[in-house]
C-alpha cells in the first residue's frame, strides 16, 4: 500500500482524527456513562449502542493513528512530463470515451470527484507513462487499451 498523501489529504485526516478524539469520543463516553447510571445495562439500548459506537470510534482512531505515522506528503511537479502521484491524467478508452482522474494514495480515493488509487490496476498502468503513450490495463472483465491525451498538475476544465 502506498504511503503517499497530498498536504490537503493529510490535513483532512488530521482534522478527522482530532474531531473523533476531542469531540465525538468524549460525547459518546459521556452518553455511555449517563446510560450506565440509569441501572440495568443489559436492556439499556442507549448503553449498548453507545458501547458499540465507542468501539467503532476507537477502531477508526487506531486506523487513522497508524496511517498518520507512516504517511509522507508528496508534491506534484508544476509541469509534469510523466504520470506521477497527484497528477491529473486524461485518457481515451478503446470505446472512444474520454476520462480524467487524479492518481492519489489509498487514503484519498474518491471516484465521485475523480480520484483513483495509484495502487489500482488503472493507476499502476498509468504510472510513469507520458502523453501519447498507449497503455493496456488488465481488468476483471478483460483487457482495455488507454491512450493518454493529457497530464497536468491541475484538474483540467
Amino acid at each position: 500500500m502506498t504511503n503517499l498523501i497530498s498536504a490537503e489529504g493529510l490535513k483532512k485526516m488530521c482534522d478527522e482524527y482530532d474531531y473523533l478524539w476531542k469531540v465525538e469520543r468524549p460525547k459518546v463516553v459521556q452518553g455511555v456513562s449517563d446510560a450506565a447510571a440509569e441501572g440495568d445495562r443489559s436492556e439499556n439500548a442507549e448503553y449498548i449502542y453507545g458501547k458499540k459506537r465507542l468501539r467503532e470510534i476507537d477502531r477508526k482512531l487506531k486506523h487513522l493513528g497508524s496511517r498518520l505515522k507512516v504517511l509522507k506528503v508528496a508534491t506534484v511537479p508544476a509541469h509534469p512530463n510523466q504520470v506521477t502521484f497527484g497528477c491529473w491524467v486524461t485518457y481515451e478508452e478503446d470505446s472512444g470515451e474520454e476520462r480524467c482522474y487524479q492518481l492519489v494514495g489509498p487514503d484519498e480515493i474518491d471516484v465521485s470527484v475523480g480520484r483513483i488509487s495509484m495502487d489500482s490496476p488503472v493507476g499502476q498502468a498509468l504510472l510513469h507513462k507520458k502523453v501519447d503513450d498507449e497503455v493496456t490495463v488488465r481488468k476483471p472483465g478483460g483487457e482495455i487499451t488507454l491512450y493518454i491525451t493529457g497530464i497536468s498538475s491541475l484538474r483540467p476544465k
